[in-house]
């Protein structure tokens, strides 16, 4: 009886170990299974100050901190900073100042200069076409004068001889002598002339001078423009430098490591923080050539992870990569005088998360993967 019993027994287990044989070699046909799997991040960004350096004196978030898109992570000493930014500041107003006193002088000279220069030149030419009228004149009295003087000698010498009356004489005297006179009072008044010609010729003159004047002021503003533009590209340099020494989050996620701590001193560029980005986890799964039959972009994907055994995570493949993961490693093999080891080579495979707590997730965590071969 106990022999019949043991003989029973051991078909039992033989048959359970049939049973359970089977579905293990059916369960590898079907699914692809590794335990060559990292839980990697799309996004891991070691960020630092941009184009400041200096020492740090915040440091507002830990190791494991959640950060929000623009939340304050790192403050550098910003005081030199807002030093330079006031006197860039404070020069800024001074030439404003000075371009805004240029263009007013500018502008009164150039009103003077119109003003002056159209009286000037229009009274020039009333002048001079009066002093032509008088000389004309003065020409014409000379000639008829010429003409009096010797009708007054020959009426003298007839007077003389007692051949005409001397009221004949006396008219041709008076006559010239009103002529004489007439001429005097005409050439007085041509000198008058000539010297207002004379002042509006300096008038002429001077607005030349200011004209000058005027060419030098508008290099003068034309170059304290060319200032006041470069030194407002300075201020905006400076204010920009100033924002970046506050360091901030690019995006939602998580605290990866700190690379630093207040008080150092560091350079424009060096990493202050590796900040990990809220749902970018995936399962990078090195996938043995040998078990790749079946496997498509699509495939469905059932995780888990040595760190949280109870915990079950789905996913399904999104990139199956077209290099081995030795194409691209440190040290890859060389071939070149020939191998004669078979290594079986790795195939990386993304596998995006869709079910499971993601929150529990953390970079560099291992585990177990199997992937449903498709048809």
């Amino acid at each position: 009886m106990q022999k019949k019993l043991g003989a029973l027994i051991i078909i039992l287990l033989i048959v359970l170990f049939a049973i359970f044989a089977f579905r293990w070699v059916k369960h590898r046909i079907e699914y692809a299974v590794t335990n060559a799997v990292f839980v990697e991040s799309d996004y891991i960004s070691n960020i630092g100050f941009h184009r400041v350096s200096g020492k740090i004196t915040h440091m507002y978030k830990k190791e494991g901190d959640i950060v929000k898109t623009g939340e304050p992570l790192a403050k550098l000493y910003d005081k030199d900073y807002k030093v330079e930014l006031k006197s860039t500041q404070d020069k800024i107003k001074a030439l404003t100042y000075k371009k805004q006193a240029l263009e007013e002088k500018i502008n009164r000279i150039k009103k003077e200069l119109d003003i002056n220069q159209e009286v000037a030149f229009l009274g020039l030419q009333e002048i001079n076409q009066k002093i032509e009228e008088f000389k004309y004149n003065i020409t014409q009295l000379e000639i008829q004068l010429a003409q009096l003087k010797k009708d007054r000698d020959r009426l003298k010498r007839l007077l003389e001889k007692k051949l005409i009356p001397s009221k004949s004489y006396e008219e041709v005297q008076t006559q010239y002598q009103v002529l004489t006179e007439k001429k005097q009072q005409l050439e007085k008044t041509l000198a008058q002339l000539q010297t207002v010609k004379q002042k509006a010729e300096k008038n002429l003159s001077l607005a030349k001078v200011k004209k000058e004047i005027l060419k030098e002021l508008k290099k003068e503003l034309k170059a304290v423009d060319s200032q006041l533009k470069a030194l407002e590209k300075q201020k905006e340099d400076i204010e920009n430098k100033l924002t970046y020494t506050l360091l901030t989050a690019p995006f939602d996620g998580y605290i990866g490591k700190k690379f630093v701590s207040v008080g150092d001193s560091i350079k424009a560029g060096m990493p202050v923080y590796s900040i990990i980005k809220k749902d970018s986890f995936y399962i990078n799964v090195l996938l043995e050539e040998n078990k790749l039959k079946g496997i498509k972009i699509g495939s469905k994907a059932k995780i888990k992870l040595d760190a949280y055994p109870d915990e079950e995570f789905e996913g399904e493949v999104e990139v199956i990569n077209y290099a081995t993961a030795a194409k691209y490693a440190l040290v890859p093999r060389d071939i070149s005088a020939g191998e004669f080891t078979k290594v079986v080579q790795r195939v990386p495979v993304k596998i995006r998360i869709t079910k499971g707590k993601k929150e529990l997730l953390r970079v560099g965590l291992g585990g177990e993967v199997e992937i449903k071969r498709e048809d």
